[in-house]
């Protein structure tokens, strides 16, 4: 399957790229480099992606699995590198779930956050070629 994607300078840092003829995001650069921050920055996109594509294989393998969960949060720690190009050198996603009753399946939350990491997800799988990505499952039972 191939895609081609369009960016535009739109000035300063910034640049907008337009996803699927109608989706745009812009990206900036802070002030002190020269951008006027009107949007986030190319790496942090890269773990916006990562979390949206796991976090969509999870929620769709759970209700698969018929669980339920009040609440689902995703938190990324990230390190980067000190030297250009400073890149991630690890990535650790930890996967929040509150609800009732929830350590009665607490081995098909590993599952279904197992099966996203190493079969479905496709930022996962590219990240992981370039950093050291971790994850853990947090339970909070109400």
């Amino acid at each position: 399957m191939n895609k081609t994607y369009k960016t535009k300078y739109i000035g300063g840092m910034a640049f907008e790229m337009t996803l699927d003829d109608h989706h745009k995001i812009i990206m900036d650069a802070k002030a002190e480099v020269g951008g006027n921050d009107k949007g986030p920055r190319p790496k942090q996109l890269l773990i916006t992606a990562l979390t949206g594509c796991s976090g969509m294989d999870v929620v769709s393998i759970l209700k698969k699995m018929r669980v339920e969960y009040d609440s689902f949060d995703m938190e990324v720690e990230t390190e980067a590198s000190e030297e250009h190009p400073k890149v991630y050198t690890k990535i650790h996603v930890i996967y929040k779930f509150s609800g009732k009753k929830l350590f009665e399946d607490k081995d098909k939350f590993e599952k279904a956050i197992d099966l996203s990491h190493e079969r479905y997800c496709g930022v996962s799988a590219m990240l992981s070629e370039a950093a050291d990505l971790t994850h853990e499952l947090q339970l909070n039972e109400l």
